[in-house]
């Protein structure tokens, strides 16, 4: 995508950080020359005199260089908002795809409601005893209750059960990266003549 020269500059002064650290400098200039000129009044420092109308040019490029750090800044800030705004959306769907896919893998296997819970737990990185405990059973009823997790669903361990939901997740037509493709639009019929 071809973006006219403009575009550019605009996009390299608000999103890289060259391009912020030059934004922040050029602020910074043109702030220190009213501080150091207000000083300078006050302290009743001399300075060598120039010409009222050099003056003037001086206080308007620096006014204007604040006002454009003022400008470009609020478009880094918009940006910074958007991203976030993104990438919240997509943990929030990666989280709501996350669970339908255990809901979907725990049917398939015949889960018990116990051991979906100790699942549940299991693939939070939960121990044993932790599981036990917040179920209020023994440690050997968990350790049956994985056993059968496992084996229902064709793995070994818990890396194992979590790389499943995993991989189910990367996939490339798994249910993040659809959610990301823009809906196809339905085909069109042709119109027929009455």
């Amino acid at each position: 995508m071809n973006m006219p020269p403009a575009g550019r500059l605009r996009r390299f002064l608000t999103r890289g950080p060259v391009g912020l650290g030059l934004l922040l400098a050029l602020q910074l200039v043109c702030a220190a020359y009213f501080i150091l000129d207000i000083l300078s009044s006050l302290l009743g420092l001399h300075t060598v005199p120039i010409d009222w109308q050099v003056r003037e040019m001086f206080e308007i490029g620096a006014a204007l260089g604040l006002m454009l750090g003022l400008i470009l800044g609020t478009l880094a800030l918009r940006h910074a908002l958007h991203e976030r705004n993104l990438a919240e959306a997509r943990l929030r769907r990666a989280s709501g795809a996350f669970s339908e896919i255990l809901a979907e893998r725990f049917a398939e296997w015949g889960l018990t409601p116990a051991e979906r819970d100790v699942a549940l737990f299991a693939i939070k990185g939960m121990s044993t005893a932790e599981i036990a405990a917040l179920r209020a059973t023994s440690e050997g009823t968990v350790k049956a209750q994985t056993n059968a997790i496992y084996r229902k669903a064709g793995v070994t361990g818990r890396p194992q059960l979590l790389s499943l939901f995993i991989e189910e997740l990367m996939r490339e037509d798994g249910p993040l990266q659809q959610q990301e493709r823009p809906a196809e639009l339905p085909e069109k019929k042709p119109l027929r003549a009455i």
